[in-house]
């Protein structure tokens, strides 16, 4: 490999020659051989759409010269057509607040502008990444901006539409199964009756209701400390700045972001993002929850429930022949463990913040927008390739109803709780169905043991 050498205050740096990144990030490169992990291109996209917003608003405050302003443009417009992805190379794990990053963004971007410019890369005379991609900026409010930015897309445009598409997946299927009676179970042991439909309508207002969280979340990220810079004072911005700066933003993303009211209040803490990753917690463990009641339900074939069929996706056994597994919902109690530990690690992030700045903003960047990734992902398959082909198992649900004693609880109101503990308890040790136990006892007509029996009066 050919290198280039470069310099910094610290000193000289060997930078490979074709790298569009300079010593700072070189430095970080040596430093944080760390995971190999990197922060999703998504936050970096998002990065560069804070720059090109940046550039804009500092050419119309007149601090930044059109030609140097247009260049750096025309660099993140390259990124942003998805060209260079190959030179961000940071370590999730790094030096604090995202400096690494912010800096791995400034130096791409602008020896792609030196070059536009037609200059040797390294030539920061034509375009400097601290004087002029970085001008009215400081990590510390970019990078907060960018978590917001880079998830509040990602919500917007995969997780939400899954979690509506499920949630709407789940409200189908309770219709569907409405008329299908079946035993209940409470502590996995034969309750009350009730519709199948009514189990998934449940499953369904589980969803509906995180949905509805994530969105709320999803609002409060709207808020931006952008040109807060340092401290949230705004040193080196100007007061013209951030309002041409958010205006830009909004165009280029298409979205709807605000001005924070209190810079200090969004830079010290990371209260948004603390709200975020607790709702993502949440779907996971109602998703979870939908998961492990599938693969229960779906017991079986002969040893278990087997009360549902779970389509066919994946052989279930190198060994045992023919054999099918809940593979789907398998998988998404997987991304839910995952998902529930990053959010473990967030909470105590953002619990560790010091003062003006919280320094460990990079893993809760990672933690949060690869959450969002697979739970979306996930999701999807949860709903396309399993619940969208559940059926119900009739003949196993018709014998389940058909043994269940449970219906002895609609006597109670008549005979009391004592009586028909009793009598249900006698069915269950001679094997015998609780209309002969009551005939024989004579605690009722035999009208109104086949109309309080009945399973159809119960649910």
């Amino acid at each position: 490999m050919q290198y280039r050498t470069e310099s910094d205050f610290l000193g000289k740096v060997r930078v490979p020659k074709d790298a569009y990144y300079g010593p700072e990030t070189q430095r970080a490169v040596n430093n944080f051989q760390i995971s190999g992990l990197k922060i999703s291109w998504n936050f970096i996209e998002s990065y560069v759409m804070i720059k090109k917003a940046a550039a804009i608003a500092n050419m119309r405050t007149g601090k930044l010269d059109k030609r140097t302003g247009k260049a750096i443009i025309a660099a993140c417009n390259d990124v942003l057509k998805g060209e260079l992805a190959e030179h961000f190379v940071t370590d999730v794990f790094q030096a604090g607040a995202g400096t690494n990053t912010n800096m791995n963004v400034n130096e791409v971007l602008a020896n792609r502008a030196i070059t536009i410019l037609r200059g040797k890369k390294g030539n920061y005379r034509l375009v400097n990444p601290n004087d002029h991609v970085n001008m009215s900026q400081s990590t510390n409010d970019t990078f907060h901006c960018a978590i917001h930015v880079s998830c509040y897309l990602a919500l917007s445009y995969t997780l939400i539409p899954e979690l509506d598409k499920l949630a709407a997946i789940l409200k189908k299927k309770s219709r569907q199964f409405y008329g299908i009676i079946k035993v209940g179970r409470t502590h996995i042991q034969d309750a009350v009756p009730i519709r199948l439909g009514q189990e998934f309508y449940g499953y369904y207002g589980s969803v509906a209701k995180i949905a509805k969280n994530l969105k709320a979340a999803n609002g409060q990220l709207l808020e931006l400390p952008l040109g807060g810079t340092a401290i949230g004072t705004g040193i080196n911005a100007g007061k013209a700045y951030p309002k041409f700066a958010i205006k830009e933003l909004n165009r280029i993303s298409k979205a709807k972001f605000f001005l924070s009211d209190n810079n200090f209040k969004v830079m010290q803490s990371l209260q948004d993002e603390l709200s975020l990753s607790d709702t993502l917690k949440e779907i996971a463990s109602a998703t979870g929850k939908i998961a492990s009641d599938l693969r229960l339900l779906s017991s079986g074939p002969h040893g278990g429930i087997n009360e549902i069929i779970l389509p066919a996706v994946q052989p279930g056994s190198s060994i045992m022949p023919g054999k099918v597994n809940p593979s789907i919902p398998e998988m998404m109690n997987m991304v839910g463990f995952e998902v529930t530990g990053l959010s473990h690690a967030t909470d105590i992030a953002a619990a560790s913040g010091q003062l003006e700045l919280n320094v460990f903003m990079p893993i809760v960047a990672y933690n949060l927008l690869f959450s969002i990734n697979i739970l979306s992902n996930a999701i999807s398959a949860f709903a396309d390739n399993c619940i969208a082909g559940i059926r119900p198992n009739k003949v196993a649900i018709e014998e389940h109803l058909k043994t269940d004693l449970s219906m002895v609880t609609s006597l109670s109101p008549c005979i009391g709780y004592s009586m028909a503990s009793k009598l249900g308890r006698e069915a269950y040790l001679k094997g015998k169905s609780l209309m002969d136990v009551c005939m024989e006892h004579k605690v009722l007509d035999k009208k109104t043991l086949a109309r309080l029996l009945d399973p159809k009066n119960a649910v």
